[in-house]
């Protein structure tokens, strides 16, 4: 059963919102920043329109759970009690970023590396080619 679930909530100094899908036991994420508060048909526009752009975090496993309908006001309590704690490990959305996040980390410090290393390659080069030439005239 697939099962997505958008969440905008502020976090200083943005609107953000939590777009979280599950199917066939993997559970994906992706976070978009508002800006301003969001009304409910510019969310559902941006949506529509940006659908293909977003970035999704790579798949968690998750066990399947079957989802029962929750009285509002519980669900609005249960809501509170989570925003008024704070756990250190993170809801499933945090972890899934967390690692997209290190994934984009890991790859920048690769790309990072390499370009480094070729410009010391080329200033080795040039440096040889400099000697090379200092020699030639004598």
């Amino acid at each position: 059963m697939a099962s997505s679930r958008l969440t905008v909530y502020f976090e200083d100094p943005f609107w953000v919102g939590l777009y979280e899908r599950e199917d066939g036991g993997r559970y994906e994420v992706s976070r978009i920043v508002f800006g301003a508060e969001p009304k409910d048909y510019e969310v559902y526009a941006f949506l529509l329109a940006q659908w293909s752009r977003l970035r999704f975090s790579p798949a968690l496993e998750t066990e399947q759970t079957q989802e029962r309908r929750v009285n509002p006001k519980r669900m609005q309590r249960r809501i509170q009690r989570e925003l008024e704690r704070t756990a250190p490990a993170g809801t499933k959305a945090q972890q899934a970023l967390k690692l997209q996040q290190e994934e984009g980390k890991l790859a920048r410090r690769t790309r990072s590396r390499r370009q480094r290393e070729e410009e010391k390659e080329r200033q080795f080069a040039l440096r040889e080619e400099k000697r090379r030439e200092k020699h030639k005239g004598h």
